[in-house]
């Protein structure tokens, strides 16, 4: 399944995501995240993660499928689980191609990709950047279903190729079929699945609106949720399925209800995530370095923290910035630091003990906003920033409290 929005990343098999690695361009790569899971390798540079829950699921797998096997193919005794354990890995290959065509489609719109990861429910791919036109949209999240159903085909021709009845050939049809519901259940439109993706970029392209298209895949998706939880036990159990109904007990019927609250708990909870990330996006644009900036007033690293706020008062400004001799700004004095020192104390205390030294990294444009000013901030991490004008003038201090009030503010308004 696929998740709209952010973030957060089209994913595959029924498991819902998101919508983050950049590929490699000989630039000097950002450290891995931690709980990624196991690492597989890079192609075309993201990182490729297996989650502790695919061991899980891939057990799971295994011993179902070796039940399966046991009545169609008696004669193989315990080395069904062997080749249950193969149809275990060939499937999650066949979802690692299905993510793969999510990633090339994204880095083919230069928008890059955190990593891929397979897990529990099927894999995903972590897409840091929303596509720009509903077209891309589109592109991007049909491909996974497109090349699934690619798959389906090819071990559909592959079973021509077999004896029906021996392993190469349980194994195909089992691949085919998996591939074909994998298409499937993607294809449906509602978020945070492709289909819902796709009708995202659909309503989209009509209304001109991406919040427009999001509310209403978002919505569909919470629909198929409803749907999900009540159709699927009751497809089991009337035989819809294909099933014989004599055939169904109580374990059956309470599996069958667990299976379906769970898809439906990840559907619904993926479409809300991706109404979160886009009223994010939405909200994004209200976060200017300029109207958030702090006016701020020079000082030499000599000065007295008291002479210093007297400054500063005077002034109607709120920071501190540490300059040398010839009036360069070298640091910025703290808040947290300022509120530490008791008023008694100040007259003795300099403000260059309560400074941070000034690197490339806090030192922000006071054009920066949106994305691009979040970006910022979070590749070198402060309390505060020295905000300068194009041509390297002072203009103050950017607190992180300041951007995070900000945000919590926009993100309260109604979109």
């Amino acid at each position: 399944m696929d998740e709209s929005g952010d973030s957060r990343r089209p994913r595959s098999g029924p498991d819902g995501s998101d919508p983050d690695a950049a590929p490699h361009d000989g630039k000097p790569q950002p450290p891995e995240e931690p709980g990624g899971g196991i690492l597989m390798g890079r192609p075309f540079g993201v990182p490729v993660y297996v989650a502790p829950s695919w061991f899980v699921v891939a057990a799971l797998i295994t011993w179902v499928f070796g039940g399966q096997l046991d009545r169609v193919l008696p004669e193989l005794g315990g080395a069904r689980y062997l080749v249950s354990l193969f149809f275990a890995v060939a499937f999650y290959a066949s979802v690692l191609v299905h993510e793969l065509a999510h990633t090339v489609a994204a880095l083919r719109f230069k928008l890059p990709v955190r990593r891929i990861q397979l897990q529990f429910f099927g894999g995903v791919s972590e897409i840091e950047k929303e596509s720009d036109t509903p077209g891309r949209e589109f592109v991007l999240a049909f491909v996974g279903p497109l090349l699934s159903l690619v798959l389906a085909g090819l071990f559909y021709l592959g079973m021509q190729a077999v004896e029906p009845g021996t392993v190469p050939g349980v194994l195909l049809a089992g691949l085919m079929i998996s591939n074909l519901i994998v298409a499937v259940f993607n294809l449906l439109p509602g978020l945070p699945l492709d289909g819902g993706r796709m009708l995202r970029a659909v309503v989209w392209k009509i209304s001109g609106k991406p919040m427009t298209g999001t509310i209403a895949a978002a919505w569909v998706g919470r629909a198929l949720a409803v749907a999900v939880l009540i159709g699927l036990p009751m497809l089991t159990h009337t035989g819809a399925l294909g099933n014989a109904t004599e055939d169904i007990g109580g374990m059956e019927t309470v599996t069958d209800a667990l299976l379906a609250a769970i898809l439906a708990a990840i559907i619904w909870t993926g479409a809300g995530n991706s109404l979160r990330v886009a009223r994010l996006r939405e909200h994004l644009p209200e976060l200017r370095a300029r109207s958030l900036t702090r006016r701020a007033v020079p000082v030499e690293a000599a000065t007295p923290l008291s002479e210093a706020l007297r400054r500063a008062n005077e002034a109607g400004a709120r920071a501190l910035v540490v300059v040398d001799g010839q009036g360069d700004p070298v640091a910025v004095v703290r808040e947290a630091a300022i509120v530490s020192v008791p008023e008694h104390r100040r007259p003795w205390v300099a403000v260059s003990t309560l400074a941070q030294d000034l690197n490339d990294g806090m030192r922000i444009s006071a054009e920066l906003a949106g994305e691009a000013l979040l970006d910022r901030l979070k590749a070198t991490p402060a309390t505060e920033y020295l905000v300068v004008e194009e041509t390297g003038e002072i203009y103050g201090v950017l607190s992180t409290s300041d951007v995070e009030r900000a945000f919590v503010q926009a993100m309260a308004r109604p979109s």
